[in-house]
């Protein structure tokens, strides 16, 4: 996990404010989505969600840290 995670970080700061801007959109949609199976009683991986969150969250910090440089 560790190992796909820096992978994940390394991509992210690869890419520019446009490209971070569409994934947390995509990223966002899959944690509406997710949410709504959740719901319904659908959504098998619980766990998917809390790490959709951080994702999201990390892009955040990408964004602001491209924003402020």
């Amino acid at each position: 996990m560790a190992v796909k995670l820096k992978e994940y970080k390394g991509e992210l700061n690869k890419k520019s404010i446009d490209e971070l801007q569409t994934d947390l959109v995509a990223a966002k949609k899959e944690l509406f989505n997710l949410r709504f199976q959740n719901a319904t009683n659908q959504l098998e991986n619980t766990s998917r969600i809390k790490t959709v969150r951080k994702n999201i969250a990390r892009i955040q910090t990408e964004i602001a840290k491209k924003a402020n440089a």
